[in-house]
């Protein structure tokens, strides 16, 4: 029975290299004899190996090992977990030492016994092995330094259309369901998602995040499968997938409406069968993820528009859960920006601060297209550039705005204005669902159907 391991051999001896890959082609996986050592590179860079069988001298009446050791140098550079045994004739125990202080993983005399190289190639095996785990292991690591060095602010809300979401996800955070998280960009998809896996059985384990809109889709299979060496041009290392490394815990896709069809069929097809296969490698890798996704767009309206794949929407959204905007928030915004004053305060040491009656109007009128998100920008900044330690709106940039609405409302709108905007608002709160907005609305969906094309929705 071969081993499960790729072999590379540098002899300049034909004789000797022959018989080397005769003896040990069943032995392992691949076996491939190379008489050039300048061909090493090349050959390291096409295909995958575990271990170099590598010779010391290549120039007739040279026996220092010099080229050897030069060529474990170059080897190590390009793979450092590769396991790398040197073979010579000369049996110099200065230089074996050299040899394994460069990096070697052993050393073997010509001529050698038979037993004695396979049992010093196999705990060579070993050792890439044990080299390739670790690997893994750091890679697992990063991603879960990457989620733990972010800052997470706290879950603020009174308002009754927060106490909504909240009670949902009380509901379905210690399901397995997956979640679709949907709303306009700041209004806090993401503290959602780590709200639910936080209450969740998987607590213990990581919630990794992966921002969909910002992976090229020529290194979406690598970040999300994973890779081994040699998969493709620039692949010098084994890499984890973010899958493999969310494993036992939650996978937080976010802007999941940015993916490509292509991306989207990868990705329902791992979520069918339940496992991945890393690029350059036929190995099954079974996962285990309790998925989350979020979203700024209308995906059911992507799905009419051939943008979306429906059949990953139902596998997507068990529990749907829509996020509200700021400016349909009242007091919460009040609450939100009195937690960030005292944040910032706090952190550029400007003692303590308030928000002038006025500011809270502003703010209270003002729409907040950047929601929470623009909201805390705007307190640092007004904290940083405020002359006393009051708020005043002219700190925090509102005013042109504010009178902006308050013209706005100097207009008396017609009933048919009202009923638009009510109409309007519901279809964004509910992303265009006519059916759900309906029911909210107390109508049919015939109903909201003629309105929408009646006022142009």
């Amino acid at each position: 029975m071969s081993v499960k391991g790729n072999l590379l051999i540098v002899e300049d001896n034909t004789e000797i290299l022959d018989s080397l890959t005769l003896f040990l082609e069943d032995e392992f996986s691949v076996v491939v004899g190379i008489k050039n050592p300048e061909l090493i590179p090349s050959t390291l860079q096409n295909s995958a190996f575990d271990l170099v069988l590598l010779d010391m001298n290549f120039t007739v009446g040279l026996n220092t090992g010099s080229e050897g050791l030069h060529w474990l140098k170059e080897i190590l550079k390009l793979d450092p977990s590769l396991s790398v045994i040197m073979m010579t004739a000369y049996g110099d125990v200065e230089l074996a030492v050299k040899a394994m202080r460069n990096g070697a993983s052993d050393f073997v005399l010509k001529p050698w016994d038979n037993e004695k190289l396979l049992a010093t190639l196999l705990a060579g095996l070993k050792l890439r092995r044990s080299n390739m785990e670790i690997q893994k292991l750091r890679g697992r690591q990063n991603h879960l330094v990457e989620e733990l060095n972010q800052k997470f602010p706290e879950i603020i809300g009174e308002c009754p259309s927060m106490k909504r979401v909240m009670d949902i996800v009380e509901k379905v955070s210690n399901t397995d369901a997956n979640i679709l998280l949907t709303g306009e960009n700041g209004t806090g998809k993401g503290l959602i998602a780590r709200e639910i896996h936080k209450r969740s059985v998987r607590s213990k384990e990581a919630m990794i995040t992966v921002d969909m809109g910002s992976i090229p889709l020529s290194l979406f299979e690598s970040e999300m499968f994973g890779h081994v060496k040699g998969a493709f041009t620039d692949a010098r290392h084994d890499r984890v997938g973010r899958f493999e490394t969310a494993s036992g815990g939650s996978l937080f896709l976010d802007e999941i409406g940015n993916l490509s069809l292509n991306m989207q069929t990868k990705i329902l097809n791992v979520l069918q069968e339940k496992y991945i296969i890393p690029l350059g490698t036929n190995k099954i890798i079974p996962i285990d993820i309790r998925l989350i996704c979020a979203t700024n767009k209308n995906l059911e309206k992507m799905v009419m528009e051939g943008l979306f794949r429906q059949d990953l929407l139902f596998r997507i959204n068990t529990i749907q859960i829509d996020l509200p905007p700021l400016r349909e928030r009242g007091n919460d915004i009040n609450l939100m920006a009195g937690y960030f004053l005292n944040k910032f305060a706090t952190k550029y040491e400007r003692g303590k601060m308030h928000l002038s009656s006025e500011t809270i109007n502003s703010m209270q009128e003002y729409l907040w297209p950047g929601n929470i998100r623009e909201l805390e920008h705007s307190i640092e900044k007004a904290v940083i550039l405020a002359e006393g330690d009051i708020i005043t709106p002219d700190d925090l940039f509102l005013k042109r705005t504010a009178a902006r609405i308050q013209q706005k409302k100097e207009v008396n709108p017609s009933f048919n204005d009202i009923e638009r905007d009510i109409i309007r608002r519901a279809l964004l709160r509910n992303n265009g669902n006519m059916v759900t907005t309906a029911r909210e609305l107390g109508v049919t969906r015939q109903t909201i159907y003629n309105k929408i094309k009646r006022y142009g929705l």
